[in-house]
This record gives C-alpha cells, structure tokens and sequence, in this order.
C-alpha cells in the first residue's frame, strides 16, 4: 500500500505527462486523504468540463435523464427523440428488472426513437414526433403516459417538444412530458437528472393532488434505486419486514401512480443521492417530506440504515428494526466467515458514477477488504464530502479521471480488484486485474440488503480467486 507521500508522488508523475494547463487543471481533481476525519471535501474539485482532447468516461445529460430517472418508469413510453444513434442506448441496458408484460403494460425493454435523418435535421421534427406519439399510443394504447426525451439536435434546431407534448397530452388524456437533456447540456449525465427530476416536479406530482388519498403512518417511498439486478425489491424486503409500507419506487419498477403517490408519503429514502436529491429537496420545501439517505451495501451500513429509518417513527417500527437485523444475523455471520478468510487483506480500486465509490466501500470493509482508491465519474463536492467520511486510511482520491490516469494509477498500487464500468473492464482484465463491473453487477446481483450482500460476496470471491489470473502476464512483468 502506498504512503500519503508515495500516492502523491505519483499524482505529479501522472501530470507530468500532460501539456502545463492541463495538468494544472487536473491536478486540481486529483487528491490523496489520509485518515479521515469525517469533515470537510477533502480539497477536490468536481463537477467542471472535462479536458479536451482527455478521454473521459463521463456520460451525457440525455444519458442521465433517459438511462437513468425517466427510462426505468415501467408503465410509460419513453421517446428518443433524435438520431437512431443514441436512440439505441434507449434499449435499457442498464438491467432496470420490472414486474409486468413487455409491450402490453411495461415498455422499459423497448426502443422508441424518431430516428432523425437529415430532412428533420432541416426542416424541423416536430411534425414527425407528433405522427410518433399517435402511432405510439396507437399501438400500446395501456402506456399511462409518454415522455419525450430530446437528443443533440433537437436543441440545436429549435424543435418546439413542448408544444407537441401539450397539445397531444391534451388528445390523449395522458401526461406527456417533453425533456429537454440534450446531450451537451452541462458537462456530465449529471445535469440530465437535475431536468429529469424537475419535469418530474412540473408534470407529474402535481396532477392528481386535489384527488391524493390519504398516506397511513408508515408509508414510505424509495427514491434513486433504479431495481439493478433486482437491488430495490431487495431492500423492499428489509423495509416491509419491520412494518413499513412502501407505497412508491423510483424509478426502477417504479410506476406513474407511484410517483403521483409519493407526495403523500411520510419519508422519502434515498439511496442515490446524486439523481435524487433535488426532488427530494423539492417534496420537503413543498409538502413537507422529510427525507433521508440510506446504504444498504454490507451488514453493518445495512444495520445502521434500518436503525436510522427507525428512529423516523415510533417504537413499533424500532422493534421491527431490530428483529429484522436479528433475523438475519445468522446468515451474515456465516457468509462473512465463509467468504473473509478468502478475502482479507484484498485492496479495491474503485471508478464508478452515482453512489457506489462511497456506499460500497461499508460491503468491501465487512469481507476484511479495503478500499484504497476512488473516485466519481460525475461527481459533485457533497459527495466528495459524504465519501470523505468513509474513508479511514490513505486512499487515492480522482475526479473524472482518465482511462491514461486509471491505467497509471492501477499500474502502480497493483490492487487485487479493480470496480468500474463496462469501458475500463477488459483494459484491467488484459492487465490482469481481476475485475467487477459495478455499474450494472456484471450481470449478477442484486447486491443491496442482506440477499444482496450473499451474491456480493460471493462474486468477489468468484473474481479474486479465480485461476485464470495467474496465467496471464500483466505488461509490468
């Protein structure tokens, strides 16, 4: 492991490489903390443009609002409305599981683009995106609603979404939402859910206010779980076992009733707090929510979570708190004396977006493993200073790195996982990292709640252990 002078010094060998106003500007993402105190932003950087010419592995606003808030809405025909392009992304890649009939009343696997072609590019799209709308409603006539979710060109030429949406909302009798996440508005997917969430807030929630029931006393509503691999019906488990009643989900197998729902609720949790946090901000300033994150990464953030939720309400939910985390207890135990003795002492290198590069770290920590570098893809400052908090020994901190700065950086502290996106997987493979893919599970999970936490184990165990690693040769030897 390497010292704070060690880290640092290959901070500068990393700049070293770039022209002077490069390295200068990012040398002010890069960062070193050690021994954390739990305060402050640990002095870096964040959520500025990338470098030109740098090869980041941010995503854009489109990818934000589409991929990430918007598209897991089951009930709801979400509409490309571009280039066939970027409409591909639009394929749910990102394993959002539902519950429902593809095509009959769930459309989150299906593909709805406008498919522009140079004629709209000139002449405008809008006369397209209506006949869209009809044959689309046509064809799915159970959809609850569509939004239109606009690409590059759309705000290049000026295309009038909104007044499509409103007039065509009006003939059907159904919210059709137009969202202008243009890719190149802000400089990350981050600024796609910030539009995401506020149309959310300017179409949806208040519809049906005049005609909202009545929330019961336990009702709570999971904000910013996207159902990864099955992850929020995991926690729903957990939150439903000790007597609370969670009457919404966003998105991930998340319904347009269920958002129309949410203001009534009596706690809003969320667990993704860089996608979520500005509805939740706005259902507290206007109806009076409270709400509060929550980890359910790893037995112990997992027990500390539930406590916390707990304390929100009265002595029957405390109780049922506490025979939650004893209920459990015996298969943690005997997952973490299974798979620790496999796994201690392991270091992890982590680059992901959203919440993962701090609310994993809790998980890694209970298997005897440790975390000694991270880093947001599109992070902002107040992640920086929730991840400062859960760091406890010299780590590597990088903003928005580059795939150049992630090979140097790995290269030289040799970690024994690497956990990323699908963009760096095979570089680190081919270096011979063992690897996990921690945007999507690598196609397993899910990894939140106690279930989740038997499958984490169990994969990184899967990855570290295998034999192939000691038959490849990485390029330092």
């Amino acid at each position: 492991m390497l010292n704070k002078e060690e880290a640092q010094r290959l901070i500068e060998e990393v700049l070293a490489a770039y022209p002077p106003d490069a390295a200068a500007d990012r040398a002010k993402h890069l960062t070193v903390v050690e021994e954390a105190t739990g305060e402050g932003s640990c002095g870096i950087t964040a959520n500025r443009k990338s470098q030109p010419g740098v090869m980041t592995i941010r995503g854009c606003a489109y990818a934000g609002s589409k991929g990430v808030v918007w598209g897991p809405v089951k009930d709801m025909i979400h509409i490309s409305h571009g280039p066939v392009g970027c409409g591909q992304y639009s394929r749910a890649g990102r394993r959002n599981y539902y519950v429902g009939h593809t095509g009959v009343n769930a459309f989150g696997t299906m593909n709805f683009t406008s498919d522009f072609q140079e004629k709209d590019v000139v002449f405008g799209g809008d006369k397209k995106l209506a006949k869209l709308l009809d044959e689309a409603n046509a064809l799915f006539p159970l959809n609850k609603g569509i939004s239109i979710q606009s690409e590059c060109p759309v705000g290049l030429i000026g295309d009038d979404i909104e007044a499509v949406a409103k007039q065509k909302g009006a003939e059907m009798g159904k919210p059709v939402v137009p969202v202008r996440c243009e890719g190149f508005r802000g400089v990350s997917q981050s600024l796609g859910h910030h539009i995401a969430n506020d149309t959310i807030r300017d179409f949806i929630l208040d519809r049906q206010e005049s005609t909202a029931n009545e929330a019961g006393p336990y009702d709570v509503a999971i904000l910013g779980d996207y159902n990864i691999g099955g992850d929020a019906w995991a926690s729903r488990i957990l939150l439903e076992e000790m007597g609370l009643r969670v009457v919404a989900q966003w998105s991930g197998d998340g319904t347009l009733a269920e958002m129309e729902r949410t203001p009534q609720v009596r706690l809003n949790l969320l667990h993704c707090y860089r996608s979520m946090n500005y509805i939740s901000r706005h259902m507290e300033a206007k109806y009076g929510i409270p709400w509060m994150e929550y980890n359910f990464f790893g037995p112990t953030r997992i027990a500390d979570s539930l406590r916390r939720i707990a304390a929100r309400f009265d002595s029957r939910i405390q109780e049922g708190a506490e025979a939650v985390i004893a209920r459990h207890q015996p298969m943690v135990d005997a997952i973490t004396h299974h798979f620790r003795p496999r796994l201690e002492g392991k270091r992890v290198m982590l680059y992901v977006g959203g919440l993962r590069p701090r609310h994993v770290i809790g998980a890694y920590e209970d298997l005897g493993m440790q975390v000694v570098g991270t880093g947001y893809e599109f992070g902002h400052n107040d992640d920086y200073e929730r991840t400062n908090e859960d760091l406890s020994n010299t780590t590597l901190i990088y903003d928005d790195a580059s795939g150049y700065e992630l090979e140097k950086f790995v290269e030289r502290v040799r970690p024994d996982l690497v956990g990323s996106g699908i963009k760096e997987k095979y570089v680190f493979q081919k270096m011979g990292i063992p690897f996990r893919q921690m945007h999507s599970w690598d196609y397993s999970g899910p990894y939140h709640g106690y279930d989740g936490y038997a499958i984490f184990a169990r994969d990184m165990d899967m990855t570290i252990n295998n034999p192939c690693w000691k038959m490849m040769t990485p390029p330092w030897r």
